[in-house]
């Protein structure tokens, strides 16, 4: 719109689609690490972490249909657009969970865990993520978004399949990989900036991106909250300031900076360029502001300290599932309450069916692919809870 008014410089209306895709996914490391470094709630933490994780999938989705559009306007309609975004992410996402699944299944019965074979359980481990690239790619859908929820499915059901030894030794390794991919990113992120041809001309259009980026994240930010704070209890809601935490760790990294690059072959005109030259400075600007500022941020909204954390004791974690305070159920009274609202009963009976899933995951996903082990399916005791000797004679009584 503000091309229309030739108020910043103006690219087609695909190409605003393609750029907001790409600049769209956030890649909150440096405030993550901060969070971690400062003793930030945990449940903070995992919002800003699954948030970036979600994005980066749609935004590679979304950034490819709008490529597939542009290549191919003729005959392209709404219809077309929804459908071609639902191949790519839910056949991706198809693909790297059967891959995953397959994965948990030959490491339970393969019995690789003795000695001399864990240095092949080790290298199949991290295989199982590159063929989960390759078979997605090679049937035209993201290998990106495919090894994105191959590796979701691996660590909740083929890790517990490895061996000690090669657990300690997976983590260090990815550890240590992501570290490195991230440094090489900023590195070359940095020569980037030093040796490719910028088009710095229009600045108009760089700010005006950074303050438009802020807007429609407070939306979707508070929005979201708002709605996911209708059906869950009131020890379960969203407090506002985790909000404003939420909002402000909105950086842009790597993986908008990889797509910007992309667009420069997607794109003619040197639009590309222009794109790689917005998110670029978006990326720079996002880390060293946002990224600079999060500890005193933290301070500000008072996330941080010993009072921060919202970390039940474990009789009171034991308390609540055992009488169905965390399985996202809600009462009678609730129920009749919230009758009239069409939209807070939609929420409730979706909480209900990720609730569900959650159960089917308990009961019958974890026992099939995974092997349970004498230290799982030991009962819950005192002893085993880390419980001292008064919440030990509480549990008891």
């Amino acid at each position: 719109m503000a091309g229309l008014m030739h108020l910043i410089y103006r690219l087609p209306f695909v190409e605003c689609l393609m750029f907001g895709a790409l600049i769209s996914a956030t890649d909150p490391v440096t405030v993550l690490s901060i969070f971690q470094e400062l003793g930030t709630d945990v449940n903070l933490y995992a919002l800003v972490f699954g948030e970036s994780v979600l994005n980066d999938a749609m935004a590679i989705s979304l950034y490819r249909t709008m490529t597939v559009i542009k290549s191919n306007p003729s005959g392209q309609n709404f219809f077309m657009v929804v459908v071609r975004f639902l191949e790519t992410f839910v056949g991706s996402l198809s693909a790297g969970v059967g891959v995953g699944f397959v994965s948990a299944l030959l490491f339970k019965y393969s019995g690789l865990d003795i000695d001399n074979l864990q240095n092949l359980e080790s290298c199949l481990f991290v295989l199982f993520p590159y063929f989960s690239y390759m078979l997605a790619e090679g049937l035209g859908l993201s290998g990106i978004v495919s090894i994105l929820f191959t590796g979701m499915v691996m660590k909740h059901y083929t890790y517990s399949n490895l061996s000690r030894s090669s657990q300690r030794f997976v983590s260090a390794f990815f550890e240590l990989i992501s570290s490195l991919a991230e440094t090489f990113v900023f590195i070359y992120m940095g020569f980037d900036i030093a040796m490719e041809k910028h088009s710095w001309s229009h600045v108009g259009f760089i700010f005006s991106s950074i303050i438009f980026i802020g807007i429609a994240r407070a939306a979707n930010v508070f929005s979201c909250a708002y709605l996911v704070n209708l059906v869950r209890p009131a020890y379960r809601q969203i407090p506002r300031k985790h909000q404003k935490a939420l909002w402000y760790s909105g950086l842009r990294g790597a993986m908008a900076f990889a797509l910007a690059l992309q667009s420069i072959h997607d794109l003619p005109n040197g639009h590309g360029q222009i794109i790689l030259t917005a998110t670029t400075a978006i990326v720079v600007l996002t880390v060293l502001l946002i990224g600079g500022s999060t500890g005193t941020m933290l301070e500000a909204l008072q996330v941080v300290g010993s009072d921060s954390p919202i970390i039940q004791s474990p009789l009171a974690s034991v308390t609540r599932s055992t009488f169905g305070g965390t399985n996202g159920y809600l009462s009678p009274e609730d129920e009749e309450s919230s009758s009239g609202n069409k939209i807070k009963m939609r929420l409730q009976e979706f909480q209900r069916s990720a609730a569900s899933f959650t159960a089917l995951d308990k009961n019958y996903l974890t026992p099939f692919f995974t092997s349970q082990n004498e230290d799982e399916a030991m009962p819950l005791t005192s002893e085993n809870m880390g419980l001292d000797d008064d919440d030990r004679e509480n549990y008891s009584s």
